[in-house]
């Protein structure tokens, strides 16, 4: 990875403000810190919401056509992820990197799909996967052809709703491709409201710290406007306008962390 990255977005396209109003920022901070690669990151579907009820997304292609317009707006990479194998190579026309969502992070049809399509590949460790076992995912990426690819920690599982992380992974998958530390999700409750998942954004800063003393080539984010009121993954998605201050002290910390060589 060429660049310290910073991905970052709301949960899912809900419409063509909010991800206009991410974009803008993540604009903005692209230029103060020319050092970072700033990536928008959106879904078009949210396909593992946990009531059938809950909201999905507005489309594929509305999805796709808002992540355009963010593209040729605002001049910025765009990740989004896919679900089914088809999903590849009509997503890789828009987007720069493609996303595996964490469930399906052992699909093989899916990463070689995606990695067939030469765009860069992101996949999300599964909740109920061990580190080590990630050199299986970069192996089934190269197989597919696949040549920029980065593995993202997003916590692990232990059941009744809740998620830990445990940083020793962090050391083991840069072993094997450069590593994203997911802030957001990995305090996600998952299905802890009963028919949706809870979150503890207070925690998210934090565990970013931690990720960032440790040693990390990325960091995830999810934030809106208005979190409580989002569609998708509210109680974990950092508010838009403490984003900015967020990464400013994060970006302070790992110039420290680099420049003492700790």
């Amino acid at each position: 990875m060429e660049k310290f990255t910073v991905i970052a977005g709301p949960c899912v396209i809900e419409n063509r403000e909010i991800p206009g109003q991410v974009a803008r920022t993540l604009k903005e901070l692209s230029e103060k810190y020319p050092e970072v690669r700033f990536v928008f990151k959106a879904s078009f579907d949210k396909a593992n919401r946990s009531s059938v009820h809950s909201f999905r997304g507005k489309g594929f292609e509305y999805g796709l056509s808002v992540l355009q317009e963010i593209k040729e707006k605002y001049g910025l990479p765009v990740l989004t992820d896919i679900h089914e194998s088809w999903q590849a190579k009509p997503v890789s026309e828009v987007v720069d990197i493609i996303q595996i969502p964490a469930f399906l992070c052992r699909q093989t049809d899916l990463l070689l799909a995606a990695a067939r399509t030469g765009r860069e590949v992101n996949v999300k460790k599964g909740q109920f996967l061990a580190p080590w076992d990630t050199k299986n995912i970069v192996e089934k990426l190269k197989f597919g052809g696949a040549s920029k690819f980065y593995l993202t920690e997003r916590g692990t599982t232990f059941g009744y709703n809740n998620l830990v992380v445990d940083f020793r992974s962090l050391p083991i998958m840069r072993q094997f491709a450069p590593v994203i530390f997911d802030a957001t999700h990995s305090v996600q409750i998952p299905g802890g409201l009963g028919n949706a998942s809870g979150g503890q954004r207070e925690f998210a800063y934090p565990l970013a710290k931690a990720s960032i003393s440790i040693g990390v080539d990325g960091l995830f984010f999810e934030t809106h406007p208005e979190p409580d009121k989002a569609l998708s993954d509210g109680p974990n998605q950092i508010p838009l306008d403490q984003f900015p201050g967020i990464i400013e002290n994060l970006l302070k910390l790992r110039k420290f962390v680099v420049e003492e060589g700790i």
